[in-house]
């Protein structure tokens, strides 16, 4: 077999090799509690779902749809950014539907950077940041970023000794895998530093709604001149509870925007016709009269579903701080950050993780997964009810 060139830059996958475990222990009769992947299994709210088969149900729903987004559901995600945050979007121009967010930044970078550009990414993060960039041809440097970080310093640092000087920033907050989060001060600083650098931002804002303890989290669109150099990812994937049904959105700078709906226009057909019309269901308010005070941040089903990760947020930090594992909770995102116990440190988080799965019977994330700064961490995901999160725990009690 010929090479594939793109792929010899792709690493192997470090969370196969937990997941091959994890799977042997499963086969073998075990009882593996799983808290690794970030798959939401909390159901999708019945009336986005009823208002899907409906138009299922419709012949002319079923032909080839437009890349950039049915107009409805373009309007709707800029009329959620006017009530939410008070910024003005054109439909037409500022804003476009993607498959998820993972297509959208994946094209996206394919299209605005050259073979041997630099991008700069956080580290650990998300692991679509850094690869969209590698696929594409480009060199990534990591930021480090994490509870004893100063991210914006490291950034600067990393900016003067970096040539040739990077063409893109790709942020993302609140933060995957370590759920940081920001003010919307930090936003005007990063605005400031594209100006200066001519750097375009791109920030993905997936978790948008899954806020605790008071905390509000800002758009990067709020920061003013934000739109002049960069754009922001949204997604429904999490809000929704909607992972599986791929939509996610692009907004911002209108020359990024034009230049994703161009290469998309060559790619795909857009996403099933059906999925955008409930899709603007999920996003609708109250009537474009109300006033914007009256939509209250969140709509029922949004925060019902905050609630539920709350609760399984507070049931594992409880949980692991009487087993003797402290960790901060976190004011954001559906993952909880974990430093590994000292006496299981120098294992590393991949070892750490097998350890976790043999003799706990709970599988993790390895904090290696998502950069090399993160390999003292393990990633707990809030996918499991407040019982077997428990029963985790007591797995885990064992092993401390």
């Amino acid at each position: 077999m010929k090479t594939f060139a793109r792929l010899d830059r792709l690493p192997p996958y470090v969370f196969a090799t937990v997941n091959q475990l994890k799977m042997k222990e499963r086969h073998a009769g075990k009882d593996i509690i799983d808290l690794g992947m970030g798959n939401p299994d909390i159901g999708t709210p019945q009336h986005i779902v009823e208002k899907l088969v409906e138009a299922a149900q419709k012949a002319h729903n079923h032909r080839y749809s437009a890349s950039a987004g049915i107009t409805k559901l373009r309007r709707a995600i800029t009329s959620w950014y006017r009530r939410r945050f008070d910024v003005d979007l054109d439909p037409d121009s500022e804003a476009i539907v993607t498959i998820g967010v993972k297509e959208g930044m994946s094209h996206l970078v394919l299209v605005t950077i050259r073979p041997g550009d630099v991008v700069f990414t956080p580290s650990p993060t998300y692991p679509i940041h850094p690869y969209s960039a590698i696929i594409s041809g480009g060199d990534v440097r990591g930021i480090p970023m994490g509870p004893d970080q100063d991210f914006f310093d490291n950034l600067i640092n990393a900016t003067r000794q970096t040539w040739p000087k990077p063409k893109v920033l790709i942020i993302c907050y609140p933060h995957n895998p370590t759920t940081e989060v920001v003010e919307l001060e930090f936003f005007e600083k990063i605005v400031d530093y594209a100006r200066e650098h001519d750097i375009m931002i791109i920030h993905d804002f997936a978790y948008a709604d899954l806020v605790f303890d008071g905390y509000t989290a800002p758009s990067f669109l709020q920061a003013k001149g934000a739109k002049d150099v960069g754009v922001e990812f949204f997604s429904l994937s999490k809000s929704y509870s909607m992972p599986g049904w791929r939509v996610g959105f692009c907004l911002g700078n209108r020359e990024i925007i034009g230049a994703l709906a161009r290469i998309k226009s060559y790619l795909d057909y857009g996403i099933f016709q059906p999925i955008q019309i409930a899709s603007i269901i999920a996003l609708s308010g109250p009537d474009e009269e109300d006033d914007k005070n009256n939509f209250q941040g969140q709509q029922e089903c949004v925060k019902e579903i905050v609630d539920t990760y709350k609760s399984r947020r507070d049931t594992l930090i409880t949980g692991l701080a009487r087993a003797g594992w402290e960790i901060e909770p976190p004011k954001a995102t559906m993952f909880v950050w974990g430093r590994i116990p000292d006496q299981y440190r120098h294992m590393g988080s991949v070892e750490f993780s097998k350890f976790m799965i043999r003799e706990a019977q709970v599988a993790v994330s390895p904090g290696l997964g998502f950069g090399e700064y993160g390999d003292d961490y393990v990633r707990f995901a809030l996918i499991e009810n407040e019982m077997r999160t428990n029963q985790a725990i007591r797995g885990i009690r064992k092993i401390l």
